[in-house]
């Protein structure tokens, strides 16, 4: 879409937003105002580039005249590029989840009980993470391991501004490669080991329509570490999405209700990626994005404990503070992710 394309849909959404009838519908005048919040920084900054011009135009007729306006008409050629510079990232196609909130699965990989233990470190890193934000963060389903890691933890993570969560956490899916001494080594010596980590944006009813038909629905009794039953009633849900195989088990509360819900949830967020994932594909879009399209078996990141480090090896980032970061200061590495998506989608559109 064009930039008269956006204008003339921002025009449109003003009208829309001003009629009383369209505010009865509370879903459609959410849209309609989550739309017209995503152009106002574009059409604000258009109309501020096109404001320029004209003063700039106007203070050299004068400057001609009277050398008085030769400096006001240099302060204004100058705030011209930087305005376009804005209105250039502006225009460049955003995430359509960006603003969106997430589940996130964190599952134990190579490495045995280590692996479920390093992903308890990474659970509190992104609640700690999420804590500095302002985010709200809940357990949605877990599975401890007998040292009290996790064999698959699954949280979801929710936003209260406009900013989705979607935005900043959707790098995080992939493995993580962990190397440091384990709490069962009694030798010291250092061991590698790897946890998964996979991220969907969190999807409404209106997103994924989900047929009861296409549903089978099992119940049975809670298990915790070990396997030993910890309910006497069948609390437990697993929901097998039966067209794609999809299948989501929950056992986290004490009802089967709110298991099943809960199960829903993860579930629907996992047929949105799906689709996504499948659109993608068929259109290639991005496909050349060391950000965006790699597998998510694919090691992204090592946190090296000995040496205080922590690296992602898909834009080269390193530091020395990885104590820091595991305590949710992960800024500096998710910005470093942003910056290189946009400089590829800024390289892609010049």
């Amino acid at each position: 879409m064009n930039l008269d394309e956006l204008l003339k849909e921002y025009s449109e959404l003003e009208l829309q937003l001003a009629d009383p009838a369209v505010h009865a519908d509370q879903n459609k005048a959410r849209t309609l105002g989550k739309r017209y919040a995503q152009l106002t920084p574009i059409v604000g900054t258009y109309r501020e580039l096109d404001s320029v011009r004209d003063d700039l135009a106007t203070a050299k007729e004068l400057a001609a005249e009277d050398e008085g306006f030769a400096e006001e008409a240099a302060e204004l050629e100058e705030r011209i590029p930087k305005l376009e510079e804005r209105l250039k990232h502006l225009l460049i196609p955003r995430d359509p989840n960006d603003d969106k909130d997430i589940i996130m699965e964190i599952k134990a990989g190579e490495g045995g009980e280590e692996s479920a233990l390093f992903a308890g470190d990474l659970l509190r890193m992104y609640l700690r993470y999420a804590e500095r934000l302002g985010w709200k963060t809940e357990i949605i389903e877990a599975q401890h391991s007998d040292l009290g890691g996790y064999k698959d933890v699954t949280v979801g993570i929710k936003a209260k501004g406009d900013e989705g969560v979607w935005s900043r956490l959707k790098y995080e899916g992939g493995v993580h490669r962990v190397q440091r001494v384990p709490a069962t080594e009694s030798q010291g010596r250092i061991h590698t080991s790897a946890t998964g980590v996979l991220v969907y944006p969190e999807a409404e009813e209106v997103d994924v329509q989900i047929d009861a038909n296409d549903l089978r629905i099992d119940v049975y009794r809670s298990s915790g570490p070990g396997g030993q039953s910890v309910n006497t009633t069948d609390s437990a849900v697993r929901i097998t999405h039966l067209p794609t195989g999809v299948v989501v088990s929950c056992q986290n509360e004490k009802s089967q209700l709110q298991n099943k819900e809960s199960a829903l949830r993860i579930l629907r967020a996992r047929l949105l990626s799906l689709a996504q994932e499948q659109a993608d594909a068929a259109a290639q879009a991005e496909r050349k994005s060391q950000v965006r399209t790699m597998d998510r078996s694919e090691r992204i990141r090592t946190y090296n404990f000995p040496e205080n480090r922590i690296s992602d090896h898909r834009v080269g980032f390193k530091a020395y503070n990885l104590d820091q970061v595991l305590d949710g200061e992960l800024n500096a590495v998710t910005q470093a992710l942003i910056d290189a998506e946009m400089a590829e989608k800024l390289a892609a559109h010049t």
